[in-house]
């Protein structure tokens, strides 16, 4: 199971608070959070719907496919969620997880000189034959 990243928690923190999001097709959804999940599918509630046209529509409820969201505009109060003060403790203390540094991960990383090395014999003796120059 893989840890979820900084956006996905700062949404979770917007849940209960008022959002604007707009999906790929250009609709533009304003309305409650009322629950968003890892994947990015949210729930909206009390929903004003904007069509492309301009045309708005209102709404009880709303589900929107994570996939389909081109971006979300959330509160400006969540600028001081707790997760961010971590981050700048986090960057202040942390070294990149670079090619040096961190130790080797995954198969024959060590015995390979890290990535991209050659695989499997010799330098310079696999792959295909050299065509001879073409005679006229």
């Amino acid at each position: 199971m893989t840890a979820i990243g900084v956006p996905i928690k700062v949404l979770h923190e917007a849940e209960g608070h008022i959002i604007t999001l707009e999906t790929c097709v250009g609709e533009i959804y304003r309305g409650k959070l009322v629950e968003a999940e890892d994947n990015m599918n949210c729930q909206l509630a009390e929903v004003t719907m904007t069509f492309r046209d301009g045309r708005t529509h209102e709404l009880q409820n709303v589900f929107v496919r994570g996939s389909q969201i081109r971006f979300i505009v959330l509160p400006d109060m969540l600028k001081n969620a707790p997760m961010f003060k971590n981050i700048g403790r986090a960057q202040k203390g942390a070294h990149g997880m670079g090619l040096g540094g961190a130790a080797p991960r995954g198969r024959g990383s060590a015995f390979r000189g890290g990535r991209g090395a050659p695989r499997g014999g010799p330098p310079g003796r696999g792959g295909a034959v050299p065509r001879p120059a073409y005679r006229a």
